[in-house]
Formats: structure tokens, C-alpha cells, sequence
């Protein structure tokens, strides 16, 4: 979508109506006169896990930076959230969290995030975007290809789904194409069909499957002075557990595991398998807990990016965001911020007063929106055993990077700037310099590790925060 000069002829295609594609359209349409929002789901009720959307079932958080973005785009969401129940979560103080060998110290929050059902935020979003009249829904609609050749995409091929309905494709014309229909993407064999080159992808998988459960404890104080649970995996011990309040006094519980050693979905073996987390606190928690729900697995964890913005034979008119740009392994509870920033990213560069925001440049863009994101779980992602794939391969920098970092994290567990400094990186609020700030890099070079408490800590209750 090159100028304003035509926006008044203009027509966007968004394949996808989750979060990412929502908040595509929502930029786009201020750039065309119609936006077609294409979604192979029917929309459910508030609460209700969509089949399009395969880990529907399982903890979501919107981090801090992804408030932020998201907050630009929809204002008043924030607030919207928290009216509907989604419970804001503090960051050290309202989480007994364990990593590497013991307990983070819980001084005063320096970050947070929201821990609602992510059907529930995904309804708010599609409310507020489907609002605008430039923005048409085809529901229960699928995408099978894209109209165009090796210069330029002009438009999709659609097919109705359902048992009543026809399956003859139409064409659908669009002087763009946004593919936003997730970690699924088919673009890249449709990319070949129009004699195209599809995108590299940069692959990291770790094996990691997790199960989540729905509980309600049954005690109203719980058992601890905290808000949620997380026992961390790393590269020593490959087990981990998370305990997060949702709406409605409900609590999501997800166990994670590697491969061969997954955690199960029967229900009675679900519980046994907090049995070998680093610490029993989460079994305790579930001796005081009714179940709601059956157990859902996931398994689907790679970490995926699409290089579209590598030089090729790439037609003009296509961009993919979200998860079909750059999916990320789920345990880092990235994607929905990822996706805000995306639509930030895609705003910015079509705003550009200067720049003629050409496919090329405008998917740089987007790319660059997810590179703090991948640099995250994909060093991390490197060090866990048996992790495999095509980027794995790490330089003398990568090396030298990756030792200050674990210092750096060695660090924060105890020492409340380091804290507040990688809190606010991995929040995806601020940036990877700030590990770099004086103070930061001081205390990560010349200080010794002190060691955090051995068991669970409680919170302080005068604990005043700290800026990194």
C-alpha cells in the first residue's frame, strides 16, 4: 500500500481473525477503504476455546510490553480487562517463582501481567476492532490459496467451510494480503504455487510438550501470601510448573516436560507428575484443589521464523505477522505481545511520512517487532538438552553474549536492580540494553551471586521498588 493517494480504491485481505490479525486490520483500516477479515472459525462466546487457535485451553499472559502496545491500538482495553476479571499479576512479589536451583527473592513488583483466559481477551479485541464499519468478518471461511504470480499477490482464494457448505473456491481480489492465520501458516507452499520462493525458516525445537487443568482451591487463603506459582525449566532440570489465577476465582495449572518424558493427559497421572518438579510446593497446592476441567496436552513447540525479509523471488503485496511470521516456543508466554507489536510496527511503517512503505520494508519491519522476542526463547531454547534444528549453531560473540547473560540472570534472583532490569527485558518492556545499564553491567561483572532463600519466601510487606 504504497501512498494515500489511492486509499480511497484500496482493499486489505487479513487471513486470520485471532489477536494478530484483529489487530492487523484494525491499522489497515486506516489505510483502505475495506478491510476483509478472513477466519476459518465461527466466533464463539465469551470463555469458549476456539479449534483455530490449538492451545486455546492453556495459560496465556499478556506481558508488559504487550499492554503497552496494545493499550496504543485499542485505548481503554487495559482497563476494559480488568473489568471483566482478568487478574493483573505482580512481578516478584505476587509470584513464588524457583529457577536454578532456589527461590527468587519477592521484593516490590517491578512488572506484571494479565493472566485471564485468552478467549475472553480475544473476544474483547474482536468487539472492539469488528466495531469499525470499514472492517467486514467472513466467518467459517478458509483461505486455500493466493491469486497473483512472481511479482505481485493480487488477492486470496476462498472456500466455505462447514457440512452444508459448497466447496468451490472463489476469488477474492486485494491489493494487499496479510497473512496472520498462525504458527500453521500454509503461505509458504502457496508462495511456490505462484512460482515464488518460499521464506528460509530458522528452527529451534526443544521437544518441550506441556498439560493444563482448570482447578479451584478450596480454601479461600490459599496456601501461601501469593497470587501464582512458576518453577522454571533451564538446562539442568527439564521440568516445569506453573499455577496462575484466571477469571472467576479459577486457576489454570500447567506442567511441562521434553520430549519422552511428556507430561500426561489422563487425570489421575496429571497430578502424580508434580511429584517431580524441583520443589513440591505445586503438590501441595493441588492436595487443597478441585479439578474443573479435563487435562489438554500441547505439543506443538517449536520455535519458527519465516524470513520474509531475505532477499528472493518474492511477489510484492504480501506480509505475514504474528505467529505466521515468527512463532515462538509457548512456555515464554510471548505471542499475544508479539502480536501488538507487529500492528505497532505495521502502523509505524505505513505512517512513515518519509518512506514509501514498500512489502520489502514494511516486513522488516515486522520482523525487527518479534527480534527481542526470538533472541529470548531461542537462547534459551539452544541450552536445553536434546534441542534440535537449524539454529542452534552459536559464534565467540553468541558464546561471550550467552555467559554475561547467565551472569546476569544468576544475578537477579537476589540483587533488586539486576532484578528489575532482566524483569523488565523478559516483560518485553524494556529493552535488551537495559542488561547493559552501568549498574547492571557492575553488578553482573564484580559482584558475587547471593543466593536467594531456600524455601518459598514470603513477601515483605514494606518492600518500596526499584528502578534498574
Amino acid at each position: 500500500m504504497e501512498t494515500s493517494a489511492r486509499v480511497s480504491e484500496r482493499h486489505a485481505v487479513v487471513i486470520g481473525g485471532s489477536i494478530a490479525g484483529l489487530l492487523a486490520a484494525r491499522v489497515l483500516a486506516d489505510h483502505a477503504e475495506r478491510v476483509t477479515l478472513v477466519e476459518r472459525d465461527r466466533p464463539l462466546a465469551a470463555g469458549e476455546p476456539r479449534a483455530g487457535v490449538p492451545q486455546d485451553r492453556h495459560l496465556h499472559v499478556l506481558l508488559e510490553g504487550g499492554q503497552s502496545a496494545l493499550e496504543s491500538l485499542l485505548p481503554g482495553v487495559a482497563r476494559e480487562l480488568e473489568e471483566q476479571g482478568s487478574p493483573r499479576v505482580g512481578i516478584p512479589r505476587d509470584v513464588l517463582q524457583w529457577q536454578g536451583g532456589g527461590w527468587l527473592r519477592r521484593s516490590a513488583n517491578t512488572s506484571s501481567y494479565f493472566t485471564g483466559h485468552r478467549p475472553r481477551l480475544e473476544r474483547l479485541v474482536r468487539t472492539r476492532v469488528l466495531a469499525d464499519p470499514r472492517i467486514e468478518l467472513l466467518e467459517s471461511t478458509e483461505a486455500v490459496g493466493l491469486e497473483g504470480d512472481t511479482a505481485r499477490v493480487r488477492g486470496v482464494l476462498l472456500r466455505r467451510r462447514g457440512s452444508s457448505a459448497r466447496r468451490e473456491t472463489r476469488a477474492l481480489a486485494a491489493d494487499l494480503v496479510v497473512d496472520a492465520s498462525g504458527r500453521g501458516s500454509k503461505a509458504a507452499a502457496w508462495m511456490a504455487t505462484l512460482g515464488a520462493e518460499p521464506p528460509h525458516e530458522d528452527v529451534i525445537d526443544t521437544g518441550l510438550a506441556y498439560a493444563t487443568r482448570i482447578y479451584r482451591h478450596r480454601s479461600a487463603d490459599d496456601v501461601a501470601d501469593c497470587l501464582g506459582y512458576y518453577l522454571v525449566p533451564d538446562g539442568t532440570q527439564p521440568y516445569g510448573g506453573v499455577i496462575m489465577p484466571i477469571e472467576d476465582g479459577r486457576h489454570l495449572v500447567t506442567f511441562s516436560g521434553l520430549r519422552d518424558d511428556q507430561p500426561p493427559v489422563d487425570e489421575d497421572e496429571f497430578e502424580k507428575y508434580a511429584r517431580r518438579l524441583p520443589h513440591p510446593v505445586l503438590a501441595e497446592w493441588l492436595a487443597g484443589a478441585e479439578p474443573l476441567s479435563p487435562v489438554y496436552g500441547f505439543r506443538n513447540t517449536a520455535n519458527v521464523r519465516r524470513r520474509y525479509d531475505l532477499p528472493g523471488r518474492r511477489p510484492a503485496g504480501f506480509l505475514a505477522v504474528g505467529d505466521a511470521l515468527c512463532t515462538f516456543n509457548p512456555i515464554y508466554g510471548q505471542g499475544m505481545s508479539v502480536a501488538a507489536f507487529c500492528a505497532v510496527a505495521l502502523r509505524d511503517a505505513l505512517a512513515h511520512p518519509r518512506r514509501t512503505p514498500s512489502t520489502r520494508r514494511v516486513q522488516r519491519a515486522l520482523l525487527a517487532a518479534s527480534t527481542q522476542a526470538w533472541t529470548i526463547c531461542a537462547g534459551a531454547d539452544k541450552a536445553m538438552p536434546g534441542a534440535t534444528g537449524n539454529a542452534l549453531g552459536s559464534t565467540a560473540a553468541d558464546r561471550l553474549a550467552g555467559w554475561y547473560l547467565q551472569r546476569v540472570q544468576d544475578r537477579s534472583k537476589a540483587d533488586p536492580v539486576v532484578g528489575a532490569a532482566f524483569r523488565g527485558v523478559l516483560a518485553l518492556d524494556k529493552p535488551l540494553t537495559a542488561l547493559f545499564a552501568p549498574a547492571v553491567l557492575r553488578a553482573a561483572l564484580f559482584d558475587r551471586v547471593r543466593e536467594g532463600p531456600s524455601e518459598p519466601p514470603l513477601a515483605p510487606e514494606d518492600a518500596a521498588p526499584v528502578a534498574p
